[in-house]
């Protein structure tokens, strides 16, 4: 099958055309009047003028070549369509400041390997997609606001790129206060709507979202109940995971001492488990309560077996490039008509 990758450089071909007119209308013809034409020598027309009628199309037909070259033309050598059971799936992740706790370390035969709670999802959520080539995935991060990290995608390399980037924002002074509070809390309303916003226009009819919280909804524009009647709506069916023990409790984060000494800290944590259940029930999806990192991947593998739509996907798995059969044929007549201008009219254009 034959293609053109870019065929949008064809709208360059009205300069090409514009200029050729130009070109034949600037053409001079010049006489001189003479009485006795009988005795004007004959001459034939010299090389110079031969070379002179041709350096416009040789130009012309460079610009058509090169315009050609640039819309890559293709063949398809290998071409298939197959079927696959998709889901459409978004991930909206808390990383509001308590998601820095340590209750999601674990024990290794050298230690204990502390690692925070943002960074086991970001673990268990790799492990999650890769087990899921064929779906739709995006990822949404919330804390005082909802943000859009990756749009729906099956590119799931990008996705691990962003998802190890994710960080939770870290404090701003000014004038010794701190002016990104905001930052710090947790918008469950806002990440529904920011969630069914982005699976709206999915392919796949079966679309869920992955909400994961270890707080309480206390600041955003949109109510968490809102945001549970536009799921309801758009037939979105959304799976929470709440990470700790439900209710106000305390957890290990990472500090210092006086001394400067890095050590753990026993803070408070609130996780609104009645909220994240609510949303779930609402929606005819699932709650799950994670107080471990055993408890996080038996969620993620209970998501996994959810309910998929076949589709049919086009798989273009190997191209031939056409373009350098247009582009050097059109860089030797850019070279070969200047250097005939340069002999002939003794000037490079």
């Amino acid at each position: 099958m034959f293609q053109f990758a870019s065929p949008y450089f064809f709208l360059l071909l009205p300069t090409v055309v514009l200029a050729g007119w130009l070109v034949l209308r600037r053409r001079i013809r010049a006489g001189l009047v003479f009485s006795a034409v009988s005795a004007l020598s004959t001459q034939r027309t010299t090389w110079r003028v031969r070379v002179a009628r041709v350096l416009p199309a040789l130009y012309l037909l460079g610009m058509l070549l090169t315009i050609i070259g640039l819309a890559r033309p293709q063949t398809v050598l290998s071409h298939s369509r197959r079927s696959a059971d998709v889901i459409a799936i978004e991930m909206v992740v808390d990383i509001s400041f308590s998601m820095q706790a340590l209750d999601l370390s674990v024990r290794t035969p050298t230690g204990m390997r502390y690692r925070t709670r943002l960074d086991a999802v970001k673990e268990m959520f790799t492990e999650f997609v890769d087990k899921r080539a064929d779906d739709l995935i995006g990822l949404v991060t919330f804390g005082g606001y909802a943000v859009t990290r990756v749009p729906l995608t099956t590119d799931h390399e990008a996705m691990h790129h962003v998802l190890s980037g994710i960080e939770i924002p870290r404090e701003v002074y000014v004038d010794g206060k701190v002016v990104n509070q905001e930052e710090f809390l947790t918008a469950v309303g806002d990440a529904l709507a920011m969630g069914c916003a982005r699976l709206r226009d999915a392919e796949p009819t079966s679309r869920v979202m992955v909400l994961l919280s270890d707080g309480e909804s206390n600041t955003g524009a949109i109510e968490p109940q809102t945001g549970i009647q536009i799921a309801r709506e758009m037939g979105i069916k959304v799976y929470t995971i709440g990470i700790g023990t439900p209710g106000r409790t305390m957890a290990p984060f990472l500090g210092k001492d006086i001394f400067g000494r890095e050590t753990t800290q026993q803070r408070p944590v609130s996780l609104d488990e009645e909220l994240l259940r609510t949303i779930a029930t609402e929606t005819e999806g699932r709650y799950f309560n994670v107080r471990d990192p055993r408890g996080l991947k038996e969620a993620l593998d209970d998501i996994d077996e959810l309910e998929t739509t076949r589709i049919d996907r086009d798989i273009y798995s190997q191209y031939k490039e056409l373009f350098p059969w247009f582009l050097m044929p059109a860089l030797l007549l850019f070279i070969a008509a200047t250097s005939l201008n340069m002999l002939a009219a003794k000037r490079l254009i």
